[in-house]
């Protein structure tokens, strides 16, 4: 009998890999952010960004206001930080640690949105902040000259939510209307054009 040849270097079959929890996601995307906020010279707070109207330190101040409009919607608050015009680093930080500790809590993360069926807060701040941390950033790295590079894997995820808001992504406020990008654009600027934004 001929003995079956066995492939010694073969390992066992590979696990797949864990989806990544809210509270990580949040956590890494917090910290992307932190970064570029750390790198940007203070000189270029006031620079104007992509967002009509608002200059870099805007997005900043919006982004730390929504992290509080997150608590707000479980009954909790966002106890004062540094402030973000003499601090941006500090006021960022001090603002997603105190959403990054309800979210590793998992009976707080689970706690119902009043009037919201169904919607817990770790799924708000998913649903809101994942877009938020990723285009905003992007916003204020265009504006001040940092990193504009977006994940591949954030990319697709802010395509999912921008896609799943609907006609709610054009209320005042939120996004201006969709461009037309260029036949040759990558899928990072066919984001940026859905979302309003000219990034070539």
């Amino acid at each position: 009998m001929i003995p079956l040849m066995t492939d010694a270097t073969a390992g066992p079959p590979s696990e797949p890999p864990v989806p990544e929890s809210i509270a990580d996601r949040y956590r890494r995307l917090a910290a992307h952010l932190g970064d570029t906020v750390g790198s940007v010279n203070l000189h270029a707070w006031t620079d104007p960004s992509p967002c009509e109207g608002w200059s870099a330190l805007d997005v900043l101040r919006h982004l730390i206001d929504t992290n509080g409009l997150m608590l707000a919607l479980v009954g909790d608050e966002l106890w004062p930080g540094p402030p973000v015009g003499g601090d941006p680093l500090g006021a960022w930080i001090s603002a997603s640690d105190q959403v990054q500790a309800r979210l590793d809590n998992p009976s707080a993360a689970g706690a119902p949105v009043e009037g919201e069926e169904g919607l817990t807060f770790e799924g708000a701040v998913d649903q809101f902040l994942g877009l938020d941390l990723v285009v905003h950033r992007w916003d204020i790295a265009a504006a001040t000259g940092g990193d504009t590079v977006i994940d591949p894997a954030d990319l697709e995820g802010a395509w999912v939510i921008a896609r799943a808001l609907g006609d709610d992504l054009r209320a005042p406020g939120v996004c201006g209307p969709a461009l037309d990008p260029p036949i040759e654009a990558n899928e990072q600027e066919r984001l940026l054009a859905f979302l309003g934004r000219r990034s070539w």
